[in-house]
């Protein structure tokens, strides 16, 4: 083989490559439901602010560490698996005059945009839907890591994350000479690489 026409094989075989590789950077993942956890508290009478845990139920990342505006996520937050120390308690929240358990299991998320802040911060755009009531909110959130396990068993994308609600937007207006109106949530959240996170039906659109 002649070195022009190796020269030529060789900037094919790149051009066939390109497209991959600025492909390779944006990955899907899927939540890790064990790993991830949302912690919220809300003034008790002015007392003090107990805390309350949820877990998400499931959900999908796309996240691209090169361009975050390209990042898009969706997940359901299982408002059954509420924990605040005590069944009662529990059963208290989930009322109908609260988190309306009855009415909506799910809390929903789905992403709108994502704007960087800076290398490791950025806030998350998007809309929540609970109670059957969607608001716009906005996420601030930091990229804790992005690489494989020790074991590299997984790449693993961490993140933490913040935000605050005023519960009378979800219409969670009851009790209030005893429950605070601003919720302040904090999420820890992991989610593992898998190129079949994201569902069939959204890949098709």
């Amino acid at each position: 083989m002649s070195a022009k026409r190796n020269f030529r094989c060789c900037w094919l075989f790149v051009l066939l490559l390109l497209p991959a590789m600025a492909h390779a950077k944006s990955a899907t993942y899927r939540y890790d439901t064990v790993h991830s956890q949302i912690l919220f508290s809300i003034s008790h009478n002015g007392y003090s602010r107990p805390f309350g845990r949820l877990h998400i139920a499931r959900g999908w990342l796309r996240f691209d560490p090169d361009h975050w505006s390209r990042s898009a996520t969706v997940v359901d937050i299982d408002l059954a698996g509420l924990d605040m120390g005590d069944a009662d308690w529990n059963k208290a929240v989930l009322q109908p005059a609260l988190l309306d358990l009855a009415g909506a299991r799910y809390a929903h998320f789905v992403s709108t945009s994502v704007e960087r802040k800076d290398k490791d911060h950025g806030i998350l755009h998007g809309k929540l839907t609970l109670r059957g009531i969607t608001r716009a909110v906005r996420i601030a959130f930091t990229l804790n890591r992005l690489a494989p396990t020790i074991y590299g068993l997984h790449t693993v994308a961490g993140f933490s994350a913040t935000l605050s609600l005023n519960r009378d937007d979800f219409g969670i207006t009851a009790y209030r000479n005893s429950i605070g109106q601003q919720v302040t949530i904090w999420l820890e959240i992991e989610a593992i690489r898998d190129d079949h996170a994201i569902p069939d039906e959204i890949h098709r659109r």
